[in-house]
């Protein structure tokens, strides 16, 4: 009897995952895949795990990945010193060469576990195609190095690849208008691009649990926000850290057309199938106020 109630609880999660499939079918989410769930191997599989059902029922996934632990590991490795500016790495030529190197490192391994899984992936970098090309950005005036800003986004491979039944992985490296090679924080490349290829959603994995009103308090956990109650949160000055840049790509991604952002804690394994396949779901929902309002119990 019980495990006939364990099998039957298992029908009902299919059952409640079933609107949200129909719903999403064809459309293009973006997955900006970071924090601790890309160093711990357990967690990193259970992402792309999310990654190939999620194109397996229909929808058409994008992985946008960064690696700045992997890149600062191996800056140390060659004796070199890691430098911040304002939040900012700065990238001398000989640091952009490592993180360049490192982030295609990252990219074959996470196309490797898609298809180990039997869903075909490619990855590339911004550079393919010509798919990012950047300026050269500034950290409050001070120059960091080969650190550049997302200035227009070709998205024609991108579409070729999902028209071809890929899973695009794409690490954020770019080029400037004389091809020089830029490092692009992830975020920032996640957000250009789901804006240019017009995505459904865009999904932040990180190491908190979603938005707080106030973080010291974790009863105040946010599920959902317009962009209005965004604006309201980042100038009530109670947002800070890694999260105030985080919540204004949000916002741009969601007033430029994207028009569900979900900032989702990696570190929870299966948090991609938890936060968009159920009535509850986990994380905190950035909206667009004149997109359908479709998760009526969250």
């Amino acid at each position: 009897m019980k495990d006939m109630e364990i099998e039957l609880a298992k029908a009902q999660v299919l059952i409640e995952a079933l609107p949200y499939i129909q719903k999403f079918k064809d459309k293009i989410i973006v997955v900006k895949y970071g924090g601790s769930a890309m160093v711990d191997e357990d967690l990193k599989r259970k992402v792309i795990e999310d990654v190939v059902l999620l194109k397996l029922v229909g929808f058409k996934p994008i992985i946008v990945h960064g690696g700045g632990k992997e890149i600062s590991k191996w800056v140390d490795k060659v004796g070199m010193e890691t430098k911040f500016v304002n939040g900012l790495r700065v990238t001398d030529e000989p640091t952009m060469e490592i993180a360049e190197m490192v982030l295609n490192k990252v990219n074959k391994s996470l196309v490797s576990l898609i298809e180990e899984l039997g869903v075909k992936a490619v990855g590339i970098s911004g550079k393919d195609g010509g798919t990012l090309i950047v300026d050269k950005k500034y950290s409050e005036g001070e120059d960091i190095g080969f650190v550049g800003e997302v200035k227009t986004v070709n998205p024609d491979l991108i579409h070729t690849l999902l028209e071809n039944d890929f899973v695009p992985v794409i690490c954020p490296i770019g080029v400037d208008d004389d091809f020089h090679s830029y490092n692009i924080n992830a975020d920032d490349a996640a957000c250009a691009i789901a804006t240019a290829i017009k995505a459904e959603k865009l999904a932040f994995l990180t190491d908190i649990e979603g938005v707080y009103k106030d973080y010291d308090n974790k009863d105040t956990l946010i599920s959902e926000l317009s962009i209005e109650d965004a604006r309201e949160l980042i100038g009530g000055g109670t947002i800070g850290g890694g999260m105030l840049p985080k919540l204004n790509n949000c916002i741009d991604a969601i007033e430029s057309g994207v028009s569900r952002v979900h900032i989702l804690d990696g570190r929870i394994p299966h948090c991609l199938l938890l936060e968009i396949f159920t009535n509850k779901g986990i994380g905190t929902a950035i909206l667009n106020k004149d997109a359908e309002r479709f998760y009526e119990e969250k």
